[in-house]
C-alpha cells in the first residue's frame, strides 16, 4: 500500500471572516462638532427638576440633544441605526415638550391668584396643576368689604370659611381694644379656623374691621374638608400655612404684652395663660426691657 501523497493535497483552510469587523485603530480624527454639541445638550437636560417648569427644561434639551444627534448621523451614511433611534427620540422628546407647554399655558389663573400663588404657595413646591384644585374649591371668585363694615363681629359670626386679604388692611379687636392688624396675603380667620374640629362649630371672639376697602378670597369649611379628603397633600400645606400664619400674628402681639409694673411678657412661654388665676396672681416669666438692669 502506497502512502498518501500529502504534498498533492491541499489542506489549507480558507480563513472565516468575522460577523462584525474588528476595529483596527482608533481614528485619528474626533468627531464633529455636532456630535459633541448634541452631548452637551442632552447633559444639561438631564439636570432638569421637577413639575412643569422642570419637565418643560428636561424635554426642551432633549430635543435639541436628539435633534443634533439626528444632524450627526445624517452626514455618516455607515449610522443609518444611529440616524433611526435618534430621529424617533427628537420626535417623542419634542412632542412631550409641546404638550407640556400646551398644559402650562392653560393652567392659568386671574392676578389675584396669581398673587396668592406667588406669596404663599409657590415657595412650598406646589404646583400649579394642585394649585388649580384649590383655586377651583372656592370658585374663583373675589369678594369685597367696604370700609368701615365688618368682615365679623365677636360672638356673633359663624366660623364657616377660611379667608386670606388681597388688599386693604384689617383692624383686629377685642372688647373694643385694638390687637392687630391683618395685611394683604395674611388669614382673616386662621385661629378661629385652627381651632375648630371639622365636626365642631363656633362664632368669632374678635371684630374684624376693615380700615380701606378690601378684597379677599373665602374656602368653605365643608368643601375645603373635602378637598383635604381628596389631596392629603393640600391639607398639609394649609395646615402649614395656616400654622404659619397665626405664628406671625402672636409675634406682633408680643410687644403689647405689659404686666402692671411695666415688664413686657413674652407670650410663646407657657407662662402666659390670660384669665387664669396665674394672672391674677401676676405670676409671670418676666422678660426684662433692652437697657433695663438685671438683678
Amino acid at each position: 500500500m502506497e502512502p498518501p501523497d500529502f504534498e498533492a493535497m491541499n489542506f489549507t483552510a480558507e480563513p472565516v471572516s468575522a460577523a462584525h469587523p474588528i476595529c483596527e485603530e482608533w481614528r485619528g480624527t474626533p468627531e464633529g462638532s455636532v456630535f459633541h454639541l448634541a452631548n452637551i445638550f442632552l447633559i444639561l437636560g438631564f439636570m432638569g427638576g421637577s413639575g412643569f417648569y422642570g419637565l418643560l427644561y428636561l424635554f426642551t434639551f432633549l430635543t435639541l440633544g436628539f435633534f443634533c444627534s439626528t444632524v450627526w448621523a445624517w452626514s455618516d451614511p455607515c449610522t443609518t441605526d444611529s440616524f433611526l433611534w435618534s430621529f424617533a427620540l427628537f420626535g417623542v422628546c419634542l412632542g412631550q415638550a409641546l404638550h407640556v407647554s400646551y398644559r402650562l399655558r392653560s393652567v392659568s389663573f386671574d392676578n389675584e391668584f396669581q398673587e396668592i400663588y406667588n406669596c404663599m404657595f409657590k415657595k412650598l413646591g406646589v404646583s400649579l396643576s394642585l394649585f388649580g384644585k384649590i383655586v377651583a374649591c372656592c370658585d374663583g371668585d373675589v369678594q369685597t368689604i367696604e370700609r368701615d363694615h365688618c368682615f365679623a363681629v365677636e360672638g356673633k359670626t359663624a366660623i364657616d370659611k377660611l379667608s386670606v386679604l388681597l388688599s386693604g388692611r384689617i383692624r383686629v379687636t377685642v372688647n373694643g381694644e385694638f390687637l392687630h392688624y391683618i395685611y394683604p396675603f395674611q388669614f382673616l380667620d386662621s385661629p378661629e379656623w385652627d381651632s375648630l374640629r371639622p365636626s365642631e362649630e363656633g362664632v368669632f371672639q374678635v371684630t374684624l374691621h376693615a380700615d380701606d376697602p378690601c378684597r379677599y378670597v373665602a374656602w368653605r369649611r365643608k368643601k375645603l374638608y373635602l378637598l383635604f379628603a381628596k389631596h392629603r397633600y393640600i391639607a398639609k400645606i394649609f395646615a402649614l400655612v395656616v400654622r404659619n400664619d397665626i405664628a406671625e400674628k402672636l409675634y406682633s402681639l408680643n410687644d403689647k404684652a405689659y404686666d402692671e409694673s411695666g415688664h413686657r411678657f413674652d407670650l410663646r412661654l407657657p407662662s402666659y395663660i390670660p384669665g387664669t388665676e396665674l394672672e391674677k396672681a401676676d405670676v409671670f416669666l418676666q422678660v426684662p426691657v433692652q437697657g433695663a438692669k438685671t438683678a
